[in-house]
C-alpha cells in the first residue's frame, strides 16, 4: 500500500482521500477506522454447504427468491440464511436501501437509473443486473441518493 502526505496551509482541517483499484475488504475496514468507527462485519453467506464470508462493499443485492434470501456479488450468487427484514434492520443507516418488497440494493454499486414514465424506477447494477424499483419505496430511494 502506498501512503501519500500532502501538507496545504489553505486548509481548515485534515482531509484524508482513499483511492483504491477496487473495493475491498481491506479498503473497507481502513475507511471505518479513519472514520472512527467500527470496521462493518462481514456477511456469512453460503454456496452449497460451504460457508464464505463476503464483504459488505461486494455484495450488489439481497433478494428472496424460492422462498429463501440470496446474495448477489460480482462473483456469484449465494444463500443467505436470514430474512430480508433482518438484513433491512441490520443494514439500516448504511447504502443498502430496500427497493422493493423482495429485495435490498447496494447504492454504491448502481451503474445507473432510469426513471419511467410511470413514476418506477429501473436501476441497472454493475455486471448489468436490473432491478425495478417499486412506487412504494421510490421517496426512500430519493432520499437515501440525496444523502
Amino acid at each position: 500500500m502506498k501512503v501519500e502526505i500532502q501538507i496545504d496551509p489553505g486548509l481548515d482541517e485534515p482531509v484524508v482521500v482513499l483511492r483504491a483499484p477496487s473495493p475491498t475488504e481491506e479498503v473497507e475496514a481502513l475507511a471505518a477506522r479513519l472514520r472512527g468507527e467500527p470496521a462493518p462485519r462481514p456477511f456469512t453467506v453460503y454456496q452449497e454447504r460451504e460457508a464464505v464470508r463476503v464483504s459488505r462493499s461486494m455484495v450488489l443485492r439481497f433478494y428472496a427468491e424460492d422462498k429463501g434470501v440470496l446474495c448477489q456479488t460480482g462473483k456469484g450468487v449465494y444463500t443467505v440464511r436470514q430474512r430480508l427484514y433482518e438484513l433491512e434492520e441490520e443494514l439500516a443507516g448504511t447504502r443498502f436501501v430496500r427497493v422493493s418488497n423482495s429485495e435490498i440494493v447496494n447504492l454504491d454499486r448502481v451503474a445507473g437509473l432510469d426513471l419511467t414514465l410511470a413514476g418506477t424506477i429501473k436501476m441497472t447494477l454493475e455486471g448489468g443486473t436490473v432491478c425495478w424499483v417499486s412506487r412504494r419505496y421510490v421517496k426512500k430511494i430519493k432520499q437515501a441518493l440525496e444523502a
